[in-house]
């Protein structure tokens, strides 16, 4: 494994993994940035590591582009971060979620099983989401066996894109491996999301928008831990296997936005409750013992010291709290 092709590594998840791997390994391996540059995807996130890395502006849903890439550059492993993600906008645009994160997924699959060939070592690695799973009630924890339940049509995307990755190993026995994640935070994430989303509006001093009550649960993982967790797998996975990769911070939305309001000292009169999302999952938690007991993996970031971390970093790198 010399040359890692790292699809969607502009956005948020992916610009940590290529830090990471660039950091980590050195000269070792050669890492080749694949992005389309999306309203979600900056280049700018890359910019610690822009002169060891090699950027490839392209679709992954264009096949032959994706081909001549694989070719050029000879890539001898795939980690697969690319994707539409964001839960609201797959509502109000669903197909583009079903084109980006299946078609997708099936084209860089395709690609490398041809390139490669039927039965190859190389290793592919599909990054994925708990939010295949479903929603959980009060107790319990999503496992690698838990069911197949998604309720959103971002959730639907991925776990379909999951389904093709399995059907790839069992048909062309290729060296697949999937992870699914619980809710990252950390540095570089667009500000659609939840975290720099609040950040910034309470900035302005304008009312902070709460679904519902606010009483969703979430496990928050630290984003380096997360780039830490595939990287394990993808160099000691064991193939075709499913690896759940969570933090062990469970808080629900509205401890979230309290924390950062009590961080940038201002009054919880800016919360607004606003009507809930449509199908909006209850909560969401994992049980990490598996990638711990092979892979010896356990989150090493504290919640309480991660969101410190995180909304430091927003109020240093302002830019990325502005639409």
């Amino acid at each position: 494994m010399k040359n890692i092709l790292v699809t969607g590594a502009a956005g948020f998840i992916g610009s940590n993994f290529a830090e990471l791997m660039v950091k980590k390994y050195d000269e070792k391996y050669n890492i080749i940035v694949f992005d389309k540059l999306t309203y979600a995807g900056n280049i700018h996130n890359l910019d610690q590591i822009k002169d060891k890395i090699v950027f490839v502006n392209g679709d992954i849903c264009d096949f032959n582009f994706v081909l001549e890439t694989f070719k050029k550059y000879n890539i001898d492993a795939v980690v697969h971060f690319a994707a539409e993600s964001h839960v609201d906008n797959s509502i109000k645009n669903p197909f583009i979620f079903t084109h980006t994160n299946v078609i997708g997924t099936h084209t860089l699959l395709e690609v490398a099983k041809q390139y490669w060939g039927e039965g190859s070592e190389n290793r592919f690695v599909h990054v994925s989401t708990d939010e295949v799973f479903g929603s959980l009630g009060e107790e319990g924890y999503f496992t690698e066996k838990s069911p197949i339940k998604p309720n959103s049509p971002y959730s639907a995307s991925k776990a379909s894109s999951d389904l093709i990755a399995f059907a790839y190993y069992e048909t062309y026995k290729m060296n697949v491996c999937v992870t699914n994640c619980s809710n990252n935070y950390g540095p570089y994430q667009h500000h659609e999301k939840l975290i720099p989303h609040m950040i910034s509006i309470a900035l302005k001093d304008e009312k902070l928008p709460v679904y519902g009550k606010g009483l969703n649960i979430r496990d928050w993982l630290y984003v380096e831990d997360h780039c830490e967790a595939i990287d394990l797998v993808l160099h000691n996975g064991r193939k075709g296997e499913r690896y759940n990769i969570g933090g062990h911070n469970e808080m629900r939305n509205i401890e979230i936005v309290k924390l950062i309001l009590k961080r940038l000292n201002k009054p919880e009169t800016l919360i607004s409750f606003v009507e809930d999302r449509k199908g909006h999952d209850y909560r969401y938690a994992i049980d990490p013992t598996k990638i711990h007991n092979e892979l010896g993996w356990l989150p090493k970031t504290k919640f309480e010291d991660g969101i410190v971390k995180t909304i430091d970093w927003y109020l240093e790198h302002p830019n990325y709290l502005m639409k």
